[in-house]
């Protein structure tokens, strides 16, 4: 099995070089060796995210934060942190891709530090903590997307183009398996630490891991390959230029639809944690496995069906199929909070739909765009989506707060995401189209058995 795995994964990273020049196979040969050092640079930043970034929420809750600053944990975050992807092209005129990447990924790796201080804050009576989390979580994301567009640019050079969803749908499987083992261990040390009264000391362990995990993982990215990039003379183009042409092309309409269908997902998201926390009373080993390691062991069993069906069905089609069904898991919470129940029907329909929505995302946005303008490209995708999330964590937090006797306000913050999303999805593809010859799907029951080879092939028997 693990021989198969590893002769997939050589077939996915390497390219042909038969009849190119020995500059050509040098340069190849060092792509490949950084596509293999991307896999350990994202085990490590995987483990660091699920025992530290995965838990500034819990711990919000945990000191009694309100549902404003719940919202506003991420409805801030997330409108003012992708604003800094806008200034990540002229960084990457001056300084190239990988100085930028590693800069700023160590600059953030270092608010760690205030991050851990203001737990020892809290202990001492420190009554504005939360605020002061979130204006740090803010900083922290703001640096994180300041380095995105130049990590997204530098990836999209490195990895074929044709290879591109069995890649990094296999980069997200095996990160997605390191974050689940992170996450167990880290909701077993929570658990521990609310039982002895040390719940906030145990914050303050994974913090600190966390912290050095991404310190590790920088060791990897320095060592990676960055291929030349030459940003031609009129490669660039404004903010206010993309805005006012988006609704003519392709991906201008692409992006938003992705933007309205995050600002439906995010009427409900924050809130997750919230309603199973405080609201039916799981503990943290439930509220781990019910929302982060059932979804997360989905899209390890997912990821490569989807990588391989985006391939060669297309991205759009990807995000039809996957966008329906994370449309539908917020509709079955109002069925029953049965923690199993929960667990074992939408959860797993959230895993199934996210898996292929994220990968289908970034493999729509490198397909649709060329090498010298992709990292404006994603720069301003990640503005729209950042203000779709905003306006929709502050709506949601509205509407959880508004006195309403018939239903739980969580649950109508659930039931009116959904419906939501739904209709965007419905109006998703009468305006963006597939940039890349595919072939054309029939149904899901003609395709079930071939679906079922594709995944299966690539570890168990020869590919086509």
């Amino acid at each position: 099995m693990l021989e198969k795995f590893i002769e997939y994964y050589k077939q996915i990273i390497s390219e042909e070089k038969s009849e190119v020049s020995e500059e050509e196979k040098k340069e190849q040969e060092l792509k490949e060796k950084s596509l293999t050092l991307t896999f350990k640079e994202s085990m490590a930043g995987s483990a660091a995210g699920a025992v530290a970034d995965t838990y500034v929420s819990p711990f919000l809750i945990a000191i009694g934060a309100t549902l404003s600053q719940i919202a506003a944990f991420t409805s801030i975050t997330n409108l003012i942190a992708p604003l800094a992807q806008l200034f990540t092209t002229k960084l990457i005129e001056k300084k190239g891709r990988k100085k930028i990447v590693l800069q700023l990924a160590l600059s953030q790796t270092l608010i760690w530090l205030p991050i851990i201080a203001s737990v020892f804050l809290y202990l001492h009576g420190f009554r504005f903590t939360p605020t002061l989390i979130i204006i740090l979580w803010t900083v922290y994301s703001f640096l994180g997307n300041l380095a995105a567009p130049a990590s997204n640019s530098w990836m999209g050079d490195l990895v074929p183009e044709e290879k591109r969803g069995r890649y990094f749908a296999l980069l997200n499987s095996v990160a997605s398996i390191v974050s689940l083992i992170g996450v167990i261990c880290a909701s077993l040390i929570l658990d521990f630490g609310k039982k002895k009264s040390i719940l906030f000391y145990c914050f303050i362990s994974l913090f600190f891991v966390g912290m050095l995990l991404r310190l590790f993982s920088l060791k990897y990215t320095k060592k990676k390959y960055e291929p030349k990039l030459a940003l031609e003379e009129g490669y660039y183009f404004s903010l206010w230029s993309f805005i006012k042409t988006m609704r003519k092309n392709n991906f201008g309409r692409f992006v938003i639809y992705r933007s309205l269908f995050a600002l439906a997902n995010n009427i409900a998201e924050p809130f997750f944690a919230v309603f199973v926390l405080r609201e039916l009373g799981f503990s943290y080993l439930q509220y781990t496995i019910a929302l982060i390691i059932v979804p997360s062991f989905i899209q390890i069993v997912l990821f490569p069906l989807w990588g391989i069906f985006s391939d060669k069905y297309g991205n759009l089609e990807t995000l039809k199929i996957a966008g329906l069904l994370a449309s539908l898991y917020p509709f079955l919470w109002i069925i029953s909070q049965n923690f199993y129940y929960i667990i074992f029907v939408p959860m797993i329909l959230s895993g199934m739909g996210w898996s292929g929505i994220n990968l289908a995302t970034a493999n729509f946005i490198f397909d649709n765009t060329t090498s010298k303008k992709r990292s404006l490209c994603f720069a301003y995708f990640s503005v729209f989506l950042g203000c779709g999330v905003f306006v929709g964590a502050n709506l949601g937090g509205f509407l959880a707060k508004l006195p309403i006797n018939f239903i739980n306000n969580f649950l109508l913050l659930f039931l009116i995401s959904g419906t939501l999303k739904l209709i965007t999805i419905y109006l998703m593809p009468k305006r963006v189209k597939e940039v890349r010859r595919v072939q054309k799907r029939g149904s899901f029951y003609q395709n079930f058995s071939r679906y079922l080879q594709l995944f299966f092939r690539p570890f168990f028997g020869k590919r086509e």
